[in-house]
């Protein structure tokens, strides 16, 4: 019996191969259908994500949340997939999808520009890779909407927290506010005004009477200070260290030695146009923060004084100013973006690691730092 060879087989009724196809064959309709179904740049959704990868909508949001329970081939593919599609979590969704909120504010009402900017740097460094977003509210703090607005801003906003800036953060009615709608919130002061388990203290106080001694030792006597706004707490604590610890070595500071300033560049030298009018002309001079210091520092060039030969200078703060004029400011180290971050991780940690968390970092310790703008007395 004959075996007939029907067509596509071989010997014995075998089937004969496909001829291989080229390497630069066209993409099949699938392939075609995957790309069309492909969202536009920007506006793939966590469903996207999902379908694209073949995997759950909770195993995105796991890999999302940095979550240990996800195989490391998925977590690859759903990156991966993330990455093409760049994708980037809507925090808002994410609050209604876990029934809570992705965002932190930060409020603040505060003239040193550079002060917020480090602020804002440092939450951001706390917040990076944690899936939360800082929103910002300048507010006025003099404004009898200050506390009804603040409200307005944390509900709209269902906020998960709120950083307060000082001196915003020494309003008890604020605070008390924001504990009635249920917000966490960290204030950051320089004295104690809340528990500390939600606020992070500078020692300003101490920090002054470092100044104070290390101008004593110099060999200053006639000595000027320009202080913060007086509604500040800072103003307070800085200015009662410095004088004090003067006072406790024997050198009284006349009341017209010690202006109120802005802490702006424009208030130093306004201050320092009607302290270096004195005579006795002050040897030394410090400042509540750098920007008045940089005030100073105007003043007296235009006076045809030289520092620190004919005049010595200190500052507050430690920001990029003090080491960009010359000669380089000495001034009080604040670490500034530190405290930001500080207290913006305070707010994402959970309870028991907050509480261990705000005894390791809750207190701020401030110091001095000499570069080149103080030298003895002629």
């Amino acid at each position: 019996m004959t075996t007939r060879k029907g067509p596509g087989t071989g010997r014995m009724g075998t089937a004969r191969r496909p001829a291989a196809r080229s390497a630069r064959a066209t993409p099949g309709p699938d392939a075609a259908r995957a790309d069309a179904e492909l969202p536009a740049p920007g506006k793939a959704t966590i469903n996207d994500i999902a379908r694209l990868a073949k995997v759950s909508k909770k195993t995105v949001s796991r890999v999302l949340n940095q979550s240990p329970f996800v195989r490391d081939e998925t977590r690859a593919k759903i990156s991966a997939m993330i990455e093409k599609l760049g994708f980037v979590p809507d925090p808002q969704a994410r609050g209604l999808a876990f029934r809570r909120s992705f965002l932190i504010g930060m409020v603040y009402d505060n003239p040193n520009a550079q002060y917020i900017v480090s602020m804002q740097e440092g939450a951001l460094d706390a917040l990076r890779g944690s899936g939360y977003e800082l929103v910002v509210h300048p507010c006025d703090r003099k404004s009898d909407d200050l506390v009804a607005g603040v409200r307005r801003f944390v509900t709209q906003q269902k906020l998960h927290g709120v950083v307060i800036l000082p001196p915003v953060s020494e309003n008890q009615a604020l605070a008390a506010m924001l504990d009635e709608v249920g917000c966490r919130f960290v204030r950051i002061a320089s004295a104690a005004v809340d528990e500390p388990g939600r606020m992070i203290m500078s020692d300003d106080r101490a920090a002054t009477v470092e100044v104070a001694h290390y101008l004593e030792s110099l060999g200053h006597r006639q000595i000027a200070m320009i202080t913060g706004p007086k509604n500040f707490r800072s103003t307070l604590e800085r200015r009662e260290g410095f004088l004090g610890a003067l006072a406790r070595r024997g050198i009284k500071v006349p009341a017209n030695r010690v202006l109120e300033g802005g802490y702006t560049f424009e208030s130093g030298v306004a201050c320092a146009e009607r302290l270096l009018a004195l005579s006795p002309r002050p040897t030394a001079i410090f400042a509540s923060n750098d920007e008045m210091a940089a005030g100073v520092y105007k003043t007296a060039y235009r006076l045809g004084l030289e520092i620190p030969r004919d005049l010595s200078i200190v500052g507050f703060d430690d920001t990029p100013i003090a080491a960009r004029v010359w000669p380089s400011l000495t001034t009080v180290r604040l670490p500034i973006r530190e405290i930001g971050r500080s207290a913006a991780t305070l707010l994402i940690a959970d309870a028991e690691k907050a509480e261990s968390m705000s005894r390791a970092s809750g207190m701020v310790m401030p110091h001095l730092v000499v570069r080149d703008s103080c030298q003895p007395p002629r």
